[in-house]
């Protein structure tokens, strides 16, 4: 969806009252991993790669976690050739909107992380679409880029299905990352740069809220 049509959205969805934000108005409360990684003796930078609808929302949610170090808006699924954000528009390059996530292991386990994605980055049950966004560019992902990761967010899933967690299965993807393309410059840090954008401030604001209430042992306001 492009900028306009993001704000006209928004915009829809004030004049009809109600937020149509999978965290905007609520969110769940998961437990944490039962299969994870140990916390790191080493400092060693790690990465994560998910999707889940727009990559404004999922980056500003990273951006404010403690032992993150980056999150970068980006394109994960498709090839080099169409990691454009109007070809990735179209929801026919197999991209979705991606965020990588660098992170301290010594500070946070990858669980943890999965555990906020979870949680309040995202809905894990809304196919091919996020809130107002639809299409597949928009689809719930994790893209593990080692065995590890993928036994963790596998692992995951399962416990949180058998849990019943949420009103209907999960739907999200666990597959292997081929390459992370990194979106263009004005779509980085964008909720932080336009805090009064509407579909800023009614879609990806409130998870940051939901993100410090939920989560302040982890909540970085920085």
């Amino acid at each position: 969806m492009s900028n306009f049509l993001r704000g006209s959205a928004a915009l829809a969805i004030l004049l009809a009252g109600t937020i149509a934000c999978n965290a905007g108005d609520k969110a769940v409360t998961v437990p944490a991993a039962v299969v994870d990684s140990a916390v790191s003796p080493t400092h060693e930078p790690q990465t994560a790669v998910i999707a889940g609808g727009c990559f404004w929302g999922i980056q500003a949610v990273f951006q404010h976690v403690k032992g993150v170090i980056s999150a970068t808006s980006g394109y994960s699924g498709g090839a080099a050739n169409t990691a454009e954000y109007e070809v990735v528009s179209t929801g026919e390059t197999g991209h979705a909107e991606s965020v990588k996530i660098t992170y301290d292991p010594a500070q946070i386990t990858y669980g943890q992380l999965l555990r906020v994605f979870f949680s309040v980055a995202h809905d894990p049950t809304q196919l091919n679409r996020q809130g107002p966004d639809s299409g597949t560019q928009y689809r719930s992902v994790i893209f593990y880029g080692s065995d590890d990761q993928k036994r963790i967010a596998e692992a995951y899933i399962a416990q949180l299905d058998k849990a019943a967690i949420f009103p209907r299965r999960i739907v999200t993807q666990v597959v292997p990352l081929k390459a992370f393309y990194p979106a263009e410059a004005y779509h980085q840090d964008y909720a932080t740069r336009h805090p009064n954008d509407l579909y800023i401030v009614y879609n990806d604001a409130p998870k940051v809220v939901h993100l410090q209430k939920q989560f302040p042992d982890l909540y970085n306001g920085k």
